[in-house]
């Protein structure tokens, strides 16, 4: 009978086609009282599915007068039905209050809906395993690799599919849409330091790897990030934690509004955090970080809502540079040790974000933001020692004073044609850095300047446009299918030549991608995509044989499978070729092409669930980097990582206690174009546990477990050491952290 009844309401539809209603709702987090989008909401059968929308909202239309099923699901919260009636011309609306549970991997469906936009992965990594620090933020996207070398206050470096991504170059990370990138940096080109995300802030990760999602232009050729920050808190919270090597750091949140702004589908919070560490070098770090948000998240009207963020930043320490290996062997230095102790920086960055999504009647979404930074860095560094200054030093100073603001905006359509859905996508995007003062310069001891090479200011543009359609042909079949046109303008003013020039570039960057979902166990996709990255204003004014927009185009053949209820597999082999690689050289403010280059790999992420709280993943990824315009066996990428694994068990446990404990390898790789020199590969586990009871929470976090010495970044450079006659060229690292403990206490209330 059940099998009969879509039959059944099909043919009373066609007899009573002028009398139709509709089934509309919102759907609401039962704790915070704020509307959940990404919920499933599916009319039990009639095969008819969709995704709640920004402000939680859904809505069936053309149904038959008739009783009905839906059914609600969401990673992290209990599945619900409910029953409604629909009545001739008119429209049911439902309120639905969803409350959490446990993670249970069986109730996962590989969802047909919006596959293009899907996050399964990211969302199951969000919710199992504890983010402890800053760095950690990073490490949720699957296959990416950071490393410090400049101590706690600098961007880390990144490295991901087959690229040494220095601090961003290839990669794009925003917070809540917001850029973290800065191109023509001082330190170097997509500098993106995430240091002033809190971490127990964090809501969410959303990523992709690749260039195939037309809303994300400059630098988003490797993949791009998008660091979700949470709209509400759920209670006021205090944090303590202290450890080894003089290591401390506070963290609390107020909720502002509470219960009853809750009631009003309203929240507002304002968060601070205090970092101090000397940290695990014999040169101590004095490593001082302070950071403060405030956040607002309400209803302007029933179909609009805003989000205003507003945060602060700074930070300041001392690092101890790195190290050449013959340091180590001749005694001059430990391996924790110091060449130039007098190395270091401080930063800081304030931010405004606002927000707005508006729903319109006819389910059309409108979104806009605003955003603005004021951001200072200034960095002391020594890569070289004595080769280019014998008597004072290679110390270098790398400052500036930025000024960042932009827009965002979409306006989405929601139509079908048919039995097929389309979802149209217009956007908007202006971005515009202006810095003054940007310089490069030889200094000695920090306070004086030996010898200006660079010092200008930079005024950059970039304005752009793409239009979005993903299209539902069928309950399996999606296509997606997105333009973008970028233009640039740059402006350079040599404060030392009193030269001011200008240069401007074009990019359109078309994307095509399939997805077929042969059941909620299977589907299959592949995305193609045109990409780029924008190059340093400093080195396209004026041209010197460098493109201003190289462009790289990539593809991916993937899988995400569920061969078992517990079971969840993510499988792609993919490839990139880009037109024209870079190598910048920071203590000469020059950068270098290096010709055409390709990629290609395997990245492979399996997620299974042992027990009811016990959870186990594994990400491997491969890539075989090499430049296209260098004879065989002098053809390779220096740092680009071939083969990472990472991976853990994570705990969740009803009766308090949870945690995770985790691997993270890299193979050796090259580190210079014949192989010749090779950077060190390393193996370190990392151990994290909590236990709740009540309003408290007690966690202990191990950093390398089992003390193993390794070097995190490692540089084949060439330099002096006080005393030699001659530079020499071989590996200089950064050690990584020795076994590092800590203990933490919060509170909520």
């Amino acid at each position: 009978m059940k099998k009969l009844i879509p039959l059944i309401l099909l043919f009373i539809s066609t007899q009573a086609f002028a009398h139709l209603g509709s089934i509309s709702g919102t759907v609401y987090d039962e704790k915070t009282n704020l509307p959940v989008q990404g919920v499933s909401v599916q009319l039990t059968g009639l095969n008819k599915a969709i995704l709640t929308n920004e402000l939680g909202q859904f809505r069936f239309v053309d149904l038959i007068a008739a009783p009905y099923k839906i059914e609600f699901s969401h990673l992290g919260f209990k599945a619900q039905t409910v029953n409604a009636t629909v009545k001739d011309d008119e429209n049911t609306f439902l309120k639905v209050y969803l409350g959490y549970q446990s993670i249970e991997l069986s109730e996962i469906v590989v969802p047909s809906q919006r596959p293009h936009d899907q996050q399964l992965i990211s969302s199951l990594d969000i919710k199992l395993r504890p983010i402890t620090n800053s760095q950690e933020v990073l490490r949720m996207v699957p296959g990416l690799f950071i490393g410090q070398h400049a101590g706690g206050g600098k961007a880390e470096q990144i490295f991901l599919r087959g690229y040494d991504l220095d601090h961003g170059t290839d990669i794009r990370l925003t917070v809540d849409g917001m850029p973290v990138n800065m191109v023509s940096h001082a330190h170097g080109q997509g500098y993106a330091d995430l240091h002033f995300v809190i971490p127990e802030l964090i809501q969410g990760v959303d990523f992709k790897k690749g260039s195939y999602n037309a809303e994300k232009g400059n630098l988003a050729t490797a993949g791009w990030v998008d660091f979700r920050t949470k709209n509400t808190i759920e209670n006021s919270f205090l944090k303590i934690e202290g450890g080894q090597y003089n290591t401390y750091r506070a963290v609390g949140g107020l909720d502002l509004l509470g219960k009853k702004g809750k009631e009003r589908n309203q929240s507002a919070y304002i968060a601070s955090e205090y970092s101090y560490s000397d940290s695990y070098f014999d040169n101590p770090q004095n490593f001082k970080r302070v950071n403060v948000i405030g956040k607002f998240h309400g209803h302007l009207t029933g179909n609009t809502n805003l989000t205003l963020t507003g945060s602060t930043f700074w930070s300041k320490w001392n690092h101890s540079g790195q190290i050449p290996d013959r340091a180590i062997e001749s005694g001059l230095t430990g391996f924790f040790g110091s060449i130039d102790p007098t190395e270091g920086g401080e930063t800081s960055r304030t931010n405004f974000n606002a927000q707005f999504v508006t729903i319109t009647p006819s389910n059309h979404v409108i979104k806009n933001q605003l955003f603005y930074s004021n951001y200072n860095f200034e960095l002391y560094s020594n890569f070289t020692f004595f080769k280019e200054d014998s008597i004072n030093g290679d110390q270098i100073r790398q400052k500036e004073h930025r000024n960042l603001f932009g827009y965002n905006g979409s306006y989405a359509i929601n139509s079908s044609i048919g039995n097929k859905d389309l979802t149209t996508t217009f956007g908007v995007q202006y971005r515009q850095d202006i810095t003054n003062g940007t310089e490069l310069s030889r200094t000695k001891d920090r306070i004086i300047t030996t010898n200006a090479l660079k010092l200008g200011n930079i005024n950059e543009v970039n304005a752009s446009i793409y239009a979005d359609e993903l299209i539902k042909l069928s309950d399996k079949f999606t296509i997606n299918a997105g333009i973008r046109f970028d233009y640039f303008h740059n402006k350079y003013n040599d404060l030392l030549s009193n030269e001011l020039g200008t240069a401007e570039a074009t990019i359109i960057s078309p994307k095509l991608n399939f997805y077929y979902t042969f059941n909620p166990h299977i589907q299959l996709y592949l995305n193609t995509g045109k990409g780029f990255h924008s190059n340093d204003t400093r080195a396209v004014v004026p041209q010197g044989g460098l493109k201003i927009l190289p462009a790289t185009y990539g593809s991916d053949l993937g899988i995400i499978y569920k061969p078992f209820p517990k079971l969840l597999i993510n499988a792609a082999s993919w490839y990139i070729f880009s037109e024209q690689e870079f190598v910048y050289v920071g203590d000469e403010g020059v950068i270098e092409p290096s010709g055409r280059s390709r990629r290609f790999g395997i990245d492979v992420s399996v997620r299974y669930q042992l027990t009811k709280t016990l959870f186990a993943d594994v990400d491997i990824n491969t890539a075989t980097p090499r430049a296209l315009d260098a004879e065989a066996g002098k053809n390779y990428l220096p740092l680009a990582p071939t083969f990472t694994t990472v991976g853990g068990l994570s705990l969740q446990s009803p009766t308090g206690f949870s945690g995770s404990i985790r691997y993270r390898y890299i193979a050796d790789r090259p580190a210079n174009e014949d192989n010749s020199v090779i950077a060190k590969g390393y193996f370190v586990n990392d151990l994290q546990l909590n236990y709740t009871k009540g309003k408290y929470n007690v966690g202990l976090s191990i950093q390398n477990l089992f003390d193993v010495r390794w070097k995190e970044t490692q540089f084949n450079t060439e330099s002096r050491l006080k005393g030699e006659s001659e530079p020499i060229a071989e590996i200089h690292f950064t050690p990584g952290t020795p076994f590092f403990g800590r203990v933490s206490l919060a509170y909520t209330f």
